[in-house]
């Protein structure tokens, strides 16, 4: 037996793909367009959205009326794809849909063509949020609603302040870089960070007040990790 991870192929590269700021053009307004438009907005991108009003849903429609998404209100034309990081596509006509794939291919931009896994760089999975965590469940466009089910049971194994826990480690991490900023002392953080998340409970994180932190801070230059109880 291999001491080495087995190689399983046909699967994804599953990446936290970071769009702030990057212009994601989302072309359609139904119910799919809405969904991706929210994926996008959670993660700071700037969104234009090509669709006729006509062709609008509530939620899409909000989301212009609100201006939290630019609107070009017609059909698709290739000239939308001029300064785009990536597209959207979710439009009921298979036709327009493969050309804006190959007009994507053409000009290597990232794109996914909804319910069509073939002319897709990559897929949208079933994600669980909660603060700064996000779990995603991917069954790479084999089983969309089959990854909804996996998600909801992974997130009800969660604990309910997970995610201030972790915001409260983020944090934490951010204050010992300014205490520790070396390159060089990189291991040593991850070492010591690491010894935090094992020593404390997830609710001993989520009460950690700033002067917590920087009462544990101080003993970073030690390597050891006092308890909640002894910061306190």
């Amino acid at each position: 037996m291999s001491k080495f991870p087995e190689i399983q192929g046909g699967g994804s590269l599953i990446l936290a793909w970071q769009v702030k700021s990057k212009h994601v053009v989302v072309i359609g307004g139904g119910e799919v367009a809405a969904g991706r438009i929210v994926h996008a907005l959670n993660a700071d991108a700037k969104v234009t959205v090509v669709s006729p009003s006509a062709g609008l849903n509530e939620e899409v429609a909000f989301r212009i009326s609100e201006k939290q998404v630019s609107h070009v209100d017609r059909n698709f034309e290739p000239c939308d794809l001029d300064d785009a990081d990536m597209v959207l596509c979710a439009i009921d006509d298979p036709e327009a849909s493969t050309r804006v794939w190959k007009l994507c291919k053409e000009k290597r931009i990232p794109a996914n063509i909804a319910d069509v896994p073939a002319e897709c760089d990559f897929y949208f999975g079933s994600i669980h949020r909660d603060g700064p965590l996000q779990v995603m469940v991917s069954t790479n466009g084999n089983g969309p609603k089959l990854a909804s089910i996996v998600r909801k049971k992974i997130a009800e194994t969660l604990p309910d302040n997970m995610g201030a826990a972790i915001e409260n480690v983020g944090k934490l991490r951010k204050k010992l870089r300014e205490v520790a900023p070396n390159a060089n002392e990189g291991p040593k953080r991850m070492k010591w960070m690491s010894a935090v998340c094992e020593s404390w409970s997830l609710d001993q994180l989520v009460q950690m007040s700033e002067d917590a932190m920087d009462k544990l801070l101080t003993h970073y230059e030690s390597g050891k990790v006092p308890t909640f109880r002894e910061v306190r």
